[in-house]
């Protein structure tokens, strides 16, 4: 018998200064039984940092990556199922990403492993014809604190500046600075 995924809940409060955007939004995660609470809180984070400054065309959502091998970690698509945001999370091949580059207006990564360095020295070249392609790093030390912060029940404020994030839940606070790898300025 197969083991079902343990379902959170989270109210996020998002105030993102650089591009603007001002929101609320709840969440259920259906966290999958082999995914890390690391993995599932840069999927929250991903989800906050890719969402939409104007929402007219859909919101940025879940998806089942996990469970569906051709859906992303999250995505954005429009009211006629246009996919406009494709968002992976962790170490991908390059065959994924050039195929989502080619399904998708807009491809983000979010890579968190302390293998990242080694792993994107290995692909950053297979990668260059990928022109909606960014790919971010999210430093190991601030993604395990970032994972500390996972609970069934989440109220999470993030605030953005300067290219900062800071994630709160009302007790403790963890300061994010992602690094992008690759992608337009």
């Amino acid at each position: 018998m197969a083991i079902k995924a343990t379902i959170y809940k989270a109210t996020l409060q998002l105030a993102d200064m650089d591009r603007h955007v001002y929101t609320e939004a709840s969440l259920t995660i259906a966290r999958h039984p082999s995914e890390a609470d690391e993995r599932m809180m840069i999927r929250v984070l991903a989800l906050a940092l890719g969402w939409p400054a104007d929402t007219s065309q859909g919101t940025i959502e879940l998806a089942k990556d996990m469970w569906e091998p051709d859906e992303p970690a999250l995505w954005q698509k429009n009211y006629s199922g246009e996919i406009l945001h494709w968002v992976e999370v962790g170490q991908p091949d390059d065959k994924r990403l050039m195929k989502a580059s080619g399904r998708a207006h807009r491809v983000s990564l979010w890579a968190f492993q302390s293998s990242t360095p080694v792993w994107w020295d290995s692909i950053a070249t297979k990668l260059t014809r990928a022109r909606n392609l960014t790919v971010w790093q999210v430093p190991c030390e601030q993604s395990q604190a970032l994972a500390k912060l996972a609970q069934r029940t989440m109220q999470l404020q993030i605030t953005v500046q300067d290219g900062t994030v800071w994630v709160n839940d009302g007790q403790e606070s963890v300061e994010i600075t992602p690094v992008k790898l690759m992608g337009p300025d």
